[in-house]
């Protein structure tokens, strides 16, 4: 069966990287959409993927970008999100308000595109299509000197509660993944595992975004949380 393109907001070289990696190998056409889209040139040469500039954040360059999607839309990921990190009375307004326009605005332009292309394609085994969000613990509980990720995180959050009770009857599968620690990333020394799985691996999350796209109809998830193994809860 010929697979559905599968589009992936905030594209970069970690998680981004291997979700694109593995849905290509599924037999995904992947688009990828990034801020700057000459980072992706690997990446674009690896797995086939087209790669398209893209402001999350904004509604014209979103609705443009799934507009010149032709055929089927299985998946859609949106990954950014933008911090603003101080006290909160020393926090610049402005930078609050655009952690905001990134994290959650952003999140509802990609639900909202995504929605209105699968709702009008003929369902496949029962689901139109999944629609997945990055999420992270600030959308659980808030930290101190992070307001405004806390502010978005729970934004997206919402939105995925509530597009999952919409859309769910109608065949459109909506989760948020709360990505409860840190993510591995070799090119970053603050971001490097120390040989003992302690810090969540972009593979292995992309193993569960997948699990969560190939789920029946029947049990389907609206959230999960993905942790290392040494996390305290």
């Amino acid at each position: 069966m010929t697979q559905g393109t599968a589009v992936i907001i905030g594209a970069g070289r970690g998680l981004s990287a291997s979700l694109a990696r593995k849905l290509a190998e599924r037999g995904h056409p992947v688009v990828l959409g990034a801020r700057n889209v000459a980072k992706l040139d690997d990446l674009v040469a690896e797995t086939g993927a087209q790669a398209v500039a893209v402001d999350g954040s904004d509604a014209p360059s979103m609705d443009a970008l799934f507009a010149g999607i032709d055929g089927r839309i299985d998946v859609a990921i949106y990954n950014p999100s933008a911090r603003a990190r101080a006290p909160v009375a020393d926090l610049d307004p402005e930078e609050v308000r655009r952690a905001l326009e990134v994290t959650a605005f952003g999140s509802f332009l990609l639900g909202r595109a995504a929605a209105g292309r699968m709702l009008a394609q003929d369902p496949v085994d029962g689901a139109r299509g999944t629609i997945l969000f990055t999420g992270a613990s600030a959308g659980v509980k808030g930290f101190a000197q992070s307001a405004p990720f806390a502010m978005g995180k729970f934004a997206q959050r919402g939105l995925a509660q509530s597009m999952a009770r919409e859309l769910h009857p109608q065949g459109v599968h909506v989760a948020w993944v709360n990505i409860d620690g840190g993510i591995s990333n070799v090119a970053r020394a603050e971001r490097t595992d120390d040989g003992t799985d302690n810090m969540l691996d972009p593979d292995a999350i992309a193993d569960a975004y997948l699990g969560l796209i190939d789920q029946h109809r029947s049990a389907w998830s609206n959230e999960i949380a993905l942790r290392p193994w040494v996390e305290r809860f």
